[in-house]
């Protein structure tokens, strides 16, 4: 017994391919609006970053700290420096030892552009294990 899947009766110039046109469109209108979200999920949010909850690292021997105040001058552990004396005094301060890891603490009202330059004056110098201190989260 054979089925018959076309009738004599059937117009011969039916197309029975999908239309693409249609899912194109909706795409396209798709596309729209994720270019325009996209930029709004990226918003600026205020943050507040010295708190940490980490654990305090266990810490070899006398640490080197690198202070960027809140006027945005530099204290190499406590004596003040300068940008262009940085380097000699890091190099005094860990012994001529570019492996050193170096605390970089900051004041809340430092601007972000100000910690990076601090960051590039120590990458500069040849520091290059820079671990940022903050307080723990309890501790405020």
């Amino acid at each position: 017994m054979a089925i018959a899947t076309r009738r004599d009766d059937d117009d011969p110039d039916e197309n029975h391919e999908i239309n693409v046109t249609p899912f194109i469109d909706v795409m396209l209108v798709l596309l729209i609006i994720f270019m325009v979200a996209a930029p709004l999920a990226t918003v600026d949010v205020p943050v507040d970053l010295p708190a940490s909850t980490a654990r305090p690292q266990p810490r070899e021997g006398e640490p080197v700290y690198l202070t960027v105040q809140a006027d945005l001058s530099l204290t190499l552990n406590q004596a003040a420096v300068t940008r262009q004396t940085l380097a000699a005094e890091l190099a005094r301060a860990t012994g001529g030892d570019p492996e050193e890891r170096i605390f970089l603490r900051a004041d809340k009202g430092v601007p972000y552009g100000e910690l990076m330059e601090a960051m590039n004056a120590l990458r500069d110098a040849g520091y290059l294990k820079v671990a940022l201190v903050g307080l723990e989260a309890g501790a405020r």
